[in-house]
């Protein structure tokens, strides 16, 4: 399986704009800029899409966990917050909040970790990755 998408970017750095585009049309020319990546300006950026990808990932990579260890989950919600500085990413921390039925604490947050060792964004992140799990 190979997924796809698109970058435009039209200008310098610092004072050009450019678009992104997947082939799910998820992302349908979808603006970025340096405000939008290093301010807080009107658009998306890289780290912020790295954060939505690797919570997305690590949620469905849990429910497979879980599942295997024979629990089902009601609600898998995870945040992800993405440190970039010096121009680097940094770090990814994962934070959990979950309510799982019949699961004893412990059980849980050794899926958790499995989940956060395993799932393929993690794998493909050359960074620290953490996290914070709290059973409901």
């Amino acid at each position: 399986m190979i997924r796809k998408a698109t970058a435009v970017w039209n200008g310098s750095g610092k004072e050009g704009k450019g678009h992104l585009t997947t082939d799910s049309q998820t992302l349908n020319q979808t603006q970025y800029s340096f405000v939008s990546r290093f301010e807080s300006g009107t658009g998306t950026n890289p780290e912020e899409l790295i954060a939505a990808a690797h919570a997305g990932c690590f949620s469905m990579k849990l429910s497979f966990v879980l599942g295997a260890a024979g629990f089902t989950p009601d609600s898998l919600e995870t945040a992800c917050e993405i440190t970039f500085e010096n121009g680097a990413v940094t770090k990814s921390h994962l934070i959990l909040k979950a309510s799982v039925p019949g699961i004893e604490n412990a059980k849980f947050q050794e899926c958790v970790k499995e989940a956060e060792t395993n799932c393929p964004i993690s794998k493909l992140l050359n960074t620290a990755i953490s996290s914070e799990a709290t059973l409901l």
